[in-house]
């Protein structure tokens, strides 16, 4: 496997979020939902750059399967347990791809009525984008490339790897 990211530039990428997450919400408390299973590390990285008292949830989508192409229909599969209502939420996903799952949960959690809405995603692939969606915290920008690592899957495998990694064909 090519590796695209290291993870110590995973590591700067995710401090300089939690420093901008922590100028921007100042005095404030965050509420941090995590998309299962990718965001996991991430979130649980940012946690820790972040200086705010804050809170986590989790929600958790269906778009992949086992497969490369997202199969365009995006199913709530689990919802978060806390209510947000008049919270500072920040949504923490590994991939903006499409769009069209971040497009998907960004309407369900802004039917919660949070104080403040925000999404943090480690990366964006803006060349697969299919419906508008922009995050307001990106670690990186890369190229249309199926990537695993850092949370990242192919049918479950490769979640673990420490840097991300750009998956060949003949590793499928």
């Amino acid at each position: 496997m090519q590796t695209l990211l290291t993870r110590e530039q995973i590591a700067m990428a995710v401090a300089q979020i939690g420093q901008q997450i922590t100028r921007d919400f100042a005095g404030q408390s965050v509420v941090l939902i995590g998309v299962l299973k990718g965001a996991c590390l991430f979130l649980s990285d940012l946690a820790r750059q972040i200086q705010l008292d804050a809170t986590f949830d989790f929600i958790a989508v269906r778009s992949y399967g086992n497969k490369k192409e997202s199969a365009g229909a995006v199913q709530l599969i689990k919802d978060v347990t806390s209510p947000l209502r008049d919270l500072n939420v920040i949504l923490v996903e590994d991939i903006l791809d499409t769009g069209l799952t971040l497009t998907f949960l960004k309407e369900h959690l802004l039917s919660h009525q949070p104080r403040a809405f925000k999404i943090a995603a480690l990366l964006d692939k803006p060349s697969r984008r299919v419906v508008p969606m922009q995050a307001d915290y990106v670690g990186f920008q890369i190229p249309d490339r199926f990537v695993v690592g850092y949370g990242l899957d192919y049918a479950e495998r490769y979640r673990n790897l420490p840097d991300i990694c750009v998956l060949d064909a003949e590793q499928e």
